[in-house]
């Protein structure tokens, strides 16, 4: 017995070695502390100014994960902030989620595998313009149930999923202390933007909330945004567009900026939002100028809803929010490029912005100019011994709030000319190194480009027509009627109306609820007589609803809530009313979501009649919930059943509540994909079985697009585009959802649409355009150079430089335009002006044609001689981008 426990206890041994090994091996960093102060978050020990970069692991395919977060350090991101989503990953009670797009552990992972840290939104109420706000459906019915408030079944659920969470990420070695990238931790969401409506109970929630929290051991703090209540042990943190106003409700507490709202969400019909990359910038200046530590982003990525996973109702497939990296993981230019110099302007300034113990010196410049200085002369004595005396900390922020006019002002005796609505950074208090109101950076022009399209090709059959270098492939159409009504034995009948979201728990965002009704031989001669037509009134429904009688669509409706009247056709005896309820995603913001059904409210008539009003809510109404060819899952290669597919014929288009299919060729290259899904109506897309979210061809106003003006404070009506126009049109397809040829498209279309005319097209940057001017800056990598840093070169020596980039994978193929002197216009629109120095296009397409990237000194010398004397000089370029795959072989080193 001695040896086999001698043996057993090897065993043990050895097995907890190799534990600690791999848990060892699978460290990102060398464990360390978080903590914090009234000045910053305290990293291992140090005090840091953080940049963080917004991104939601379910809103991009995992095969992109990587790219977006190479693509965020890269700009100059420390870390990454993300939600986490209860209703992706415990979807049915009791049953969790971890897998593809929700695949938690391996996203945080990658984050710390790139060095990056990572800010853990819990929630678990998340908003973010996603289905219920987060929350699973199945909460609503836990009984006696109210969310977000000092109830008993909310607080019991919520605790075990935050605190699975929690221990998830502790099991993984993910929190800070254990190696791992997790520094941060937040609970519950802007929650003080609705607590009044709680009274009481809601104080005593966030009491709560804040509690539960901290005592689940994460060892890391955690955050409550918009919560001027928050405890003492938790930081409250600010979201919006601006806030360098803010300050915590406690002075032990740093200033945290949780969500900037860089761009904003948009709703189908609707324009679409834009946010200035010159006013965003002014913003986080301020915001650090003030006093601030910690930004991120809301968002660095937006990406998309997949699936059925938008809120709204009514917000669209697409969440690319005007972020610095597009939907589809490309660089939104000039927007990434600018804010990468803001980063890396404020990181010059950090060593001094972390020694000064309080708040930045203030400086008055003029009635709308000011400057915040943090230096020596504010560090405190204790602090004195731990900065070299021989290195001079300065670092200044100065602002210019006018929304009009520049300004002139006299800064430690230097002169500074300051844009209207910019702040200018001095990292040493003498040099500006950026200006948020001068881009330097590229602006990339992108098109979905010829890769392949496919259009009809034949006068009877429908096809998918895939365009590939010189060969054309077609391959069939098909189609399938869904049913209307009943379709299946999973029906049901019951007395009266049921609230939607109780009969479909979310599974689809169909309904379909029917009922019949008797019409005598009186009515309709009474109706011939009296020239008059009966009407179906609906007091209130949300989000969808289209009626059909006797199997015929009679009319749709769309709105929150809103009271429909609809003409109605019947005939004599027996008539069915078929109603198909419709949920665009449900409401993810506000108060007692738990209340917040879809469907019906009140009561639905019938009136016109010579028997007079028929109330026709408290029939017998059949339910059918879905629609049969989610249930036959069509959309998937592996269909439950045989599906009677037939050729699509051109007679047969356009048609409501269709199935279509066809197969494709995936194109050649890397570039993303899109699908344009113009020429339809309303539905739902799923290529190989993945669902890539809702579609819907609805136009935006007409008016309330015009030039945007940076200048003064942004709201999401101040500058948008699409007038007129289709809101969304193109929808992301994930390179890591198809596969070389015969990918499966599925569509559902609801009002009826033409799929001969859909197209599929590359997403890339076709062209790049830059104006840097001599009145630009130093590259801001001069500042760490060694003849910079010893003062061997002045840093205002330093000629400004042009920096052009196309895609990963492209190359430089042709600069279009090149002029150095005073050219005019702007990208796609550049003239040469009365200066222009000759040799400027030979010069740049020398240094730039055939390579991804290059850059080009902005000075006299660059360029030969001085083409104009006296007068400030720009460069202006134009270049055209090109795949690799296209470019016959031919890159330049």
């Amino acid at each position: 017995m001695e040896g086999r426990g001698l043996r057993l206890h090897l065993v043990v041994l050895v097995t907890t070695i190799a534990l600690q090994a791999l848990a060892i091996s699978a460290d990102f960093f060398k464990p360390f502390n978080v903590s914090y102060d009234h000045r910053a978050l305290i990293i291992d020990g140090q005090r840091r100014m953080l940049i963080s970069a917004g991104m939601h692991y379910p809103r991009a395919a995992p095969d992109m994960w990587s790219g977006l977060i190479a693509k965020s350090k890269e700009g100059g991101a420390d870390l990454i902030q993300t939600y986490v989503f209860w209703n992706g990953h415990e979807p049915i009670r009791g049953q969790y989620n971890f897998e593809g797009r929700y695949d938690l552990v391996k996203f945080v992972k990658l984050v710390g595998s790139a060095g990056l840290y990572l800010h853990l939104r819990i929630g678990p109420y998340v908003c973010a313009e996603w289905n219920f706000g987060g929350f699973p459906v199945w909460l609503r019915d836990v009984p006696g149930i109210e969310f977000r408030t000092d109830n008993t079944p909310f607080k019991k659920e919520m605790k075990r999923f935050v605190k699975k969470i929690v221990d998830l990420m502790r099991q993984e070695m993910l929190f800070s202390w254990q190696g791992g990238p997790i520094i941060l931790l937040q609970i519950e969401n802007e929650y003080g933007n609705i607590e009044s409506s709680y009274g009481q109970k809601g104080k005593d929630y966030v009491k709560w909330a804040a509690s539960m929290a901290f005592g689940l051991g994460a060892g890391v703090p955690w955050v409550m945004c918009r919560q001027t209540d928050a405890p003492e042990n938790i930081i409250d943190a600010c979201n919006g567009y601006y806030c360098d106003g803010f300050r915590p409700n406690s002075y032990n507490k740093p200033a945290l900026w949780t969500e900037d709202w860089n761009g904003w969400y948009t709703s189908w019909g609707e324009r679409v939002p834009h946010r200035p990359v010159e006013d965003n910038a002014f913003a986080i200046a301020r915001f650090f100028q003030r006093g601030g530590s910690y930004h991120n982003y809301y968002m660095y990525f937006g990406g998309t809803n997949f699936g059925r996973t938008s809120g709204g109702p009514f917000y669209i497939t697409s969440y690319d929010y005007d972020a610095p990296i597009d939907e589809y993981g490309l660089l939104n230019q000039p927007k990434w490029g600018h804010l990468k110099d803001l980063h890396a302007a404020i990181k010059l300034c950090e060593p001094a912005m972390i020694a000064v113990n309080h708040a930045p010196q203030y400086i008055k410049l003029g009635p709308k100019q000011e400057a915040h200085v943090y230096h020596e002369s504010s560090v405190d004595k204790q602090q004195q011994s731990s900065v070299s005396k021989n290195e001079n900390i300065c670092a200044a922020f100065l602002a210019n709030i006018d929304e009009h006019s520049s300004s002139t002002v006299q800064f430690l005796g230097q002169v500074f000319t300051l844009p209207p609505w910019s702040v200018s950074i001095l990292p040493d208090c003498k040099n500006v190194a950026f200006n948020s109101a001068k881009v330097g950076a590229q602006t990339s022009i992108k098109t979905m480009g010829l890769g392949f399209s496919h259009y009809l090709s034949s006068p009877q059959l429908g096809f998918l027509s895939l365009e590939k270098e010189d060969t054309v492939v077609l391959k069939d159409w098909m189609t399938l009627q869904e049913p209307v009504g009943e379709w299946g034995r999973s029906n049901f009948t019951a007395s009266g109306l049921l609230e939607h979201l109780n009969v479909t728990k979310d599974t689809s965002d169909y309904l379909w609820c029917i009922t019949r009704f008797f019409v005598s031989e009186e009515d309709i001669l009474f109706l011939e007589t009296n020239g008059s037509t009966p009407e179906l009134i609906v007091d209130s429904m949300r989000d969808v609803v289209r009626i059909f009688v006797n199997g015929q669509l009679a009319g749709s409706a769309a709105g929150r809530w809103v009271r429909v009247e609809q003409p109605v056709h019947l005939v004599q005896g027996q008539n069915e009313l078929a109603i198909l309820s419709e949920t665009v995603g449900l409401q993810n913001y506000g108060v007692f979501l738990e209340k917040d059904g879809a469907g019906f409210r009140g009561k639905i008539r019938l009136t016109g009649l010579k028997k007079g009003e028929i109330d026709l809510s408290m029939s017998s109404w059949a339910y059918q919930v879905g629609l049969k060819g989610e249930q036959m899952e069509i959309f998937s290669k592996g269909e439950k059943s045989v599906v009677d597919w037939k050729d699509l014929h051109v007679d047969a288009i356009p048609s409501t509540l269709t199935w279509y299919k066809t197969f494709f060729d995936s194109p050649k290259g890397d570039e993303p994909v899109g699908l344009d899904l113009e020429s339809m109506g309303k539905g739902q897309a799923w290529v190989n079985g993945h669902n890539i979210g809702r579609y819907w061809s609805k136009v935006a106003p007409t008016d309330g697009c015009h030039s945007c003006d940076y200048r003064g404070a942004y709201n999401q009506n101040k500058c948008t585009t699409n007038c007129g126009k289709l809101t969304q049109n193109w929808y992301h397809i994930p390179r890591s959802w198809l596969q070389p040829s015969d990918n499966m498209l599925v569509i559902f279309e609801e009002i009826g649409g033409n799929p001969l005319k859909i197209s599929t097209k590359l997403h890339k940057t076709d062209t790049i355009c830059a104006q840097v001017s001599e009145s630009h800056y130093p590259p801001l990598r001069m500042w760490s150079d060694p003849d910079v840093v010893s003062g061997r070169i002045s840093i205002n020596r330093i000629a400004p430089e042009m920096h052009l980039s196309c895609d990963d994978g492209q190359i430089i193929s042709s600069i279009t335009f090149a002029s150095y002197g005073t050219p005019q216009g702007s990208c796609l629109r550049f003239t040469k002006g009365n200066c222009h120095a000759s040799g400027s296009l030979s010069l740049v397409s020398k240094a730039c044609q055939g390579k991804n990237n290059c850059s080009f000194s902005v000075s006299n010398e660059a360029f030969g001689s001085d083409p104009c004397r006296h007068v400030v000089k720009t460069l202006a370029v134009e270049a055209k981008c090109i795949s690799l795959s296209n470019s016959g072989g031919w890159i330049r080193q």
